[in-house]
């Protein structure tokens, strides 16, 4: 076993990562989703098995002042069980793909390349692999369903709130548009609890699809359209904010009503959640035996010109207190 990646251009270039040593390819891997990388959520990068996230409720604690000891209140411990599930990638390359590639020097120049993948190609695919990861994971945190028609995946947040009747779900929730996006953003805020308004952590999480919608309203399009639907031409180029259009905004942060807006790369197109960061969590376990990370050349075990990379590890998300979160499904 070999604790660092050395794919130098050798007859037989296998290598296997497992364990802790695989540890930091699988975070490459999963923790570079963009709502993991950009905060969005609570990161366990340890857990083996299963882990316990406690939480600690109480009612009024005051009570008037007596001689006598008397509980004032009443302490609530609730508890969600997050277990990673398991998964894997296998990829397959034949190495005549890249002979006529600028690494083919280093491949040798026989028809029968002896010297396996060049090392920056091995590098290169490792890290490849890791980002193709790294962007599904992005959309299982969100839209995820464990047992669907999609092999894969584990239960995402919007999954995990639409099954709790714990979650605050905005009703009627509609299609958003420019016109409206405003008026439904406003909706998603006024059912935040009063002890959550103002939390440090608190966002409200969008997804592309309304956050652009929000730029282009911001920017005086959001009447673009009649009652009746067709194109209003005169309301085109209105001024909104600072009398900027869309120019305003330059790719900086959002906010809405005093709420840091947080895009959800792999949200679903009307969807809104406002929830505190530290109430929504992504459990994995960078130093579990089952993770691996291997590069094999098949050309000594099969005689082909092939190169397998195999990635194994864990992953799953959970929502804390399901009264804390406030879930919009257009």
């Amino acid at each position: 076993m070999s604790n660092k990646i050395d794919l130098a251009t050798t007859v037989n270039i296998t290598s296997t990562y497992a364990g802790e040593f695989a540890g930091k390819y699988i975070s490459a891997a999963l923790l570079s989703a963009s709502t993991i990388e950009d905060g969005g959520v609570e990161v366990m990068p340890n857990v083996k098995f299963k882990s316990v996230i406690q939480r600690i409720e109480t009612g009024s604690l005051i009570a008037d002042g007596t001689c006598d000891f008397s509980a004032s209140s009443n302490v609530n411990l609730t508890e969600v069980v997050i277990q990673p599930e398991e998964f894997q990638v296998n990829l397959q390359l034949c190495k005549s793909d890249f002979i006529n590639t600028w690494e083919s020097i280093q491949m040798g120049y026989s028809a029968f390349n002896p010297n396996g993948l060049p090392s920056s190609f091995a590098d290169y695919l490792v890290g490849h692999v890791a980002s193709k990861v790294a962007a599904a994971n992005e959309t299982n945190i969100w839209t995820g369903n464990l047992g669907g028609a999609q092999a894969g995946e584990y239960n995402g947040l919007e999954t995990l709130a639409a099954a709790d009747a714990t979650v605050l779900d905005v009703s009627s929730p509609i299609a958003l548009t420019a016109a409206n996006i405003i008026d439904e953003m406003q909706r998603v805020v006024d059912l935040i609890p009063n002890a959550l308004y103002g939390k440090e952590d608190l966002k409200l999480y969008v997804s592309n699809k309304a956050a652009k919608l929000y730029i282009r309203a911001l920017g005086g399009f959001g009447a673009e359209l009649n009652v009746a639907g067709t194109e209003n031409v005169s309301s085109k180029g209105a001024a909104g904010y600072e009398n900027r259009g869309t120019q305003w905004y330059g790719g900086g942060s959002l906010s809405f009503g005093g709420i840091p807006i947080f895009v959800g790369r792999g949200m679903s197109d009307d969807t809104m959640i406002a929830a505190q960061s530290s109430n929504l969590f992504f459990a994995t376990g960078l130093l579990n035996d089952y993770n691996e990370v291997r590069v094999i050349d098949m050309t000594p075990i099969d005689g082909s010109q092939n190169v397998r990379l195999v990635m194994r590890f864990t992953a799953a998300a959970a929502i804390g207190v399901g009264a804390d979160v406030v879930y919009y499904a257009g």
